[in-house]
């Protein structure tokens, strides 16, 4: 089955029906830019529609004695009747709402391919290898011939998904200052309160973006803005030549005040105390390159 889902309310309209591999049945869909629960109601018959046998549950996997589900990404376990192909047509937040529905339903099996609407600022579309300049109608070609990749997943304990990256930052946004924490794995990234004397050359928040393979993310100190180029931090900072640490790992761990998250450009809708992303115990297959 190919499914075919627009979520857009700019003036960029969808693209004529694709077809089918052979016989294939073809679904359209027209969707907000956002879409909702009830919008996507049409893909809870997925699992009981196609899914054959048993498969490990995700407590299952947790409860295995090795690690092998957190290495190199995997196709997915599950032995399905035949493919299914949802190729969104959609901003960064659209596609992540998408999957994050896949996921919840345990249907990450399922093959999702992207045609962004904006590809030259799509942070998915960097992350995915999909081509800046090509038009929508190549892009859906390359949605409709190309291969699917298994690619980590990266979720957060509020059940959202990051496809292209997410940013922690303070109550004043990326302008302001982040007070707070952030660890990778057992890592130290970011560390930032003047009033228990926890100092640091990096202050205004951290931003994280998916690896496709493992470990799962990587996460660096956000720079300071613009408006702080003649200030004293600045010249402190030029003058030790002090780089921002990036690290990698599975697990990205803040905790501050006021934080707010934002995921594929999308706020979370109020300020948060901590949030934890890490990698999905199952693999997205992602049509990319």
């Amino acid at each position: 089955m190919l499914l075919y889902v627009f979520c857009g309310d700019s003036p960029v309209r969808p693209l004529a029906a694709p077809s089918g591999l052979g016989h294939e049945d073809v679904r359209t869909f027209d969707l907000p830019g956002l879409p909702g629960r009830r919008d996507l109601k049409f893909l809870d018959e997925l699992p009981t529609r196609f899914v054959r046998g048993s498969t490990p549950s995700l407590e299952d996997i947790a409860a295995q004695p090795d690690v092998a589900h957190l290495g190199s990404p995997q196709p997915d376990p599950h032995e399905v009747t035949e493919r299914v192909r949802l190729i969104v047509h959609g901003s960064d937040a659209a596609l992540a709402t998408i999957v994050a529905k896949l996921m919840r339903i345990d249907a990450l099996w399922v093959q999702v391919a992207f045609i962004p609407l904006f590809p030259d600022t799509s942070p998915v579309a960097r992350n995915w290898g999909l081509l800046p300049d090509a038009n929508p109608e190549q892009h859906l070609q390359f949605a409709l011939e190309s291969a699917v990749r298994p690619t980590t997943l990266i979720r957060d304990d509020h059940g959202q998904v990051v496809l292209g990256a997410a940013e922690i930052t303070g109550p004043n946004g990326a302008s302001g200052e982040m007070i707070g924490e952030a660890i990778v794995d057992s890592s130290v990234l970011y560390n930032y309160d003047p009033q228990r004397a926890q100092m640091s050359a990096f202050t205004h928040g951290l931003r994280m973006m998916p690896t496709m393979g493992a470990p799962g993310l990587v996460a660096v100190p956000l720079p300071a803005p613009e408006n702080k180029k003649g200030g004293w931090w600045t010249r402190w900072r030029r003058k030790e030549n002090i780089q921002p640490p990036v690290l990698e790992g599975r697990a990205l761990q803040t905790g501050g005040v006021d934080l707010q998250v934002t995921r594929d450009g999308l706020a979370h809708p109020r300020a948060l105390k901590s949030v934890t992303f890490y990698r999905h115990l199952r693999d997205g297959q992602f049509v990319r390159n």
